[in-house]
């Protein structure tokens, strides 16, 4: 098959788009880093990332328990067998991609299949690392998966897709485009969610840029951006990928200060004399990527010179 992808020109995405540029290459102006601030960076995001991945696909493990396990080993009362070995596995496929991606790399099939392995081992043995022998049923989905017999042929298409980027598309597009053309395709009988988000960066990490992930709290947005896209519509999507990247990039400029470390949430900001908005209206504008934000468990956080150009543009 051929990917024919139609996306949007939208003002709201286009700022955000500018937002990312700018801040990585304010993080590359910063290289190198010093160990010590990567590795608590690192460990940082791989406690947050397995606890948000697994959150969204149903694992109960909050993100302290889920730091107790990756961390200090210690199994969970309460909690099945299954919820431990997702962190644990999810750990392992975040190790994986570290050590296989390189400037130069090039996305393989191969590459797909040996992250699901990791996802599923002691989970699902007979399946993990292998495409799904025949149909799904997506419960509550507005669309059905290819046949079985097509998987391989449109994964090894989506990956030279992806490789070629022929459309000329930014990173943060391309890994969005990647992640709902896996996810459609749906080339596993289970844990597709959690290979795509896995494996959509190592786009990211190809071109330098800290892992993006979704927040698990952003889980009924995330589904209903996904099916939005698989009707052609990739707004939503889009919005909420450049949004998860500048969450990032974010962290990553806070470790090692700089120009954008007064971030504060909305609700401080809405104080400010000199700001005539309130809280409400501040989460809605980050929301939607018209301002400089980003979002930390359910608080949206920005700063009080965000805000302020925002007001100037919108007197121009």
């Amino acid at each position: 098959m051929t990917f024919k992808i139609h996306l949007p020109y939208d003002y709201e995405i286009f700022e955000l788009k500018e937002r990312v540029a700018q801040k990585k290459s304010f993080l590359d102006s910063k290289r190198p880093m010093s160990y010590s601030v990567l590795e608590r960076l690192r460990q940082d995001f791989a406690v947050e990332w397995t606890y948000h991945s697994n959150g969204i696909e149903g694992n109960t493990l909050t993100i302290s328990e889920t730091k107790l396990i990756l961390e200090d080993g210690i199994t969970v009362g309460g909690k099945t067998l299954r919820e431990h070995f997702e962190v644990i596995n999810h750990q392992k496929a975040i190790t994986s991609l570290e050590e296989i991606v390189h400037p130069s790399y090039e996305l393989r099939s191969l590459d797909l299949l040996s992250i699901h392995r990791m996802v599923m081992t002691n989970i699902m043995d007979d399946y993990a690392g292998r495409f799904r022998p025949g149909m799904v049923r997506i419960t509550g989905a507005n669309f059905t998966p290819p046949n079985a017999s097509k998987v391989g042929e449109m994964i090894d298409e989506l990956v030279e897709f992806i490789n070629l980027n022929q459309n000329n598309f930014d990173i943060v597009t391309l890994a969005t485009v990647f992640h709902h053309k896996f996810v459609w395709i749906h080339p596993f009988n289970d844990g597709n969610g959690r290979t795509a988000r896995l494996a959509m960066n190592l786009l990211f990490l190809k071109e330098g840029y800290p892992p993006a992930f979704i927040l698990v709290n952003d889980r009924k947005k995330y589904i209903s951006a996904l099916q939005l896209a698989n009707q052609g519509d990739y707004s939503k999507l889009l919005l909420m990928m450049y949004q998860a990247q500048e969450r990032s990039l974010n962290l990553y400029i806070n470790a090692i200060g700089g120009e954008y470390d007064d971030y504060e949430a909305t609700a401080m900001i809405a104080r400010e004399p000199e700001i005539p908005y309130g809280q409400e209206y501040l989460s809605l504008l980050a929301r939607r990527g018209k301002i400089d934000a980003y979002k930390d468990g359910k608080v949206w956080l920005t700063t009080k010179a965000a805000v302020q150009q925002y007001m100037n543009n919108r007197g121009k």
